[in-house]
C-alpha cells in the first residue's frame, strides 16, 4: 500500500473520465456487479451501510461492500460476500489495475475503487453496498447507469475545498448519484438541503423518498423501531448502534433495502439491526 501510495500520491481529484477509461481497459468489472445500493452524504454513511448489511445478511443474503477510508487495515474497505479481503487477493487485484493502468494519470482511490469493481465483479454475492468517496456527482464510484437504489445520508458542509461551502450546493454534488426510475432514500435534512435535492430529482427524473416525511418510524418501548415506508410496516429489533440517531439511521436503511429488494424477507431482516457493528 506504501508504494501504491507514493506512485499515485495524489489522492483525490474529482472527475470520472479516468475512472471509466481504467475501467473500459479493465474489461468494464462494474457491468457485472450484483445489485447496488449506492450510498452518499455527509454523516452517517458508515453506520446506514452496516444496518442494512446487518439485515440484508440476517435475511440470508450475501452481502459485498466497498467502503472508506479505512482504521486499521486497508482490507476494511472491502469485504467480499461477508469476509474483509484476503492480503494476497487484494495486493493481486491492485497490481493487475496498475498494470493495465499503466503510466496514464490517476490516483489512488480510483486504483482502489477499480480494484474493488474488479473483486466484486468476480466473487458472487446478491447485494453490494457502495459508499461514496467524496461528494457524489464527479465521485470514482458514480460509474453505474442503473443501481438498485441510491441513498443520501445527512448533509452538512465537508471537504469544503473540493465541495464548497453552500449547502445547496453540496446536496447538488452528492444528488449526482441519483438515476431517473431509480428509487432514492434520503435522510432527514435541512429545509435548504431538502429544497435541492428534491429539485435535482425532479430534473433527473426520480422522487427524494425522505426520512420523517415519507419514511415514518416510532421507538418501540423495547428499543426497537417500526418503520412505515413504501405501504409497508417494517419492524426492527433495538440496533446495536449507540445513538438516538441510529434509530433514524435505521429506518433509512430499513426503507432503502426494502425498495431495493422488495422480496427481502424482513421478518429475518429486521432482526439484524441487533447484530450491527461499526466499525
Amino acid at each position: 500500500m506504501d508504494r501504491l501510495a507514493a506512485l499515485h500520491p495524489k489522492l483525490i481529484d474529482l472527475g470520472l473520465t479516468r475512472t471509466f477509461d481504467l475501467l473500459d481497459r479493465l474489461g468494464n468489472p462494474h457491468h457485472r456487479l450484483p445489485p447496488v445500493i449506492h450510498v452518499a452524504g455527509t454523516n452517517g454513511k458508515g453506520s446506514v451501510i452496516a444496518l442494512m448489511r446487518a439485515m440484508a445478511e440476517a435475511a440470508g443474503l450475501s452481502v459485498h461492500v466497498y467502503t472508506s477510508p479505512h482504521l486499521c487495515r486497508f482490507n476494511e474497505r472491502i469485504r467480499l460476500a461477508g469476509n474483509l479481503i484476503a492480503d494476497g487477493a487484494l495486493a493481486d487485484l491492485l497490481e493487475e489495475v496498475e498494470r493495465a493502468n499503466g503510466d496514464e494519470p490517476v490516483t489512488f482511490f480510483e486504483v482502489t475503487t477499480a480494484a474493488a469493481f474488479l473483486a466484486f465483479s468476480r466473487s458472487k454475492a446478491d447485494l453490494l453496498l457502495l459508499e461514496t468517496g467524496l461528494g457524489g456527482a464527479l465521485d470514482s464510484t458514480n460509474v453505474l447507469d442503473r443501481p438498485a437504489a441510491t441513498v443520501i445520508t445527512p448533509i452538512a458542509r465537508d471537504h469544503e475545498h473540493f465541495l464548497g461551502s453552500d449547502l445547496a450546493g453540496i446536496a447538488g454534488q452528492k444528488a449526482g448519484i441519483m438515476r431517473a426510475d431509480t428509487p432514492c432514500l434520503c435522510a432527514a435534512q435541512d429545509q435548504v438541503v431538502m429544497d435541492a435535492l428534491d429539485s435535482h430529482a425532479a430534473v433527473v427524473g426520480t422522487r427524494a423518498v425522505a426520512v420523517d416525511r415519507d419514511i415514518l418510524w416510532q421507538l418501540e418501548d423495547n428499543g426497537g423501531v417500526v418503520v412505515r415506508a413504501h405501504g409497508n410496516v417494517l419492524t426492527l429489533a433495538p440496533p446495536g448502534l449507540f445513538g438516538h440517531h441510529q434509530m433514524q439511521n435505521a429506518a433509512l436503511a430499513a426503507a432503502a433495502l426494502n425498495s431495493a429488494m422488495p422480496d427481502l424477507d424482513f421478518e429475518m431482516g429486521g432482526q439484524g439491526t441487533a447484530t450491527a457493528s461499526w466499525p
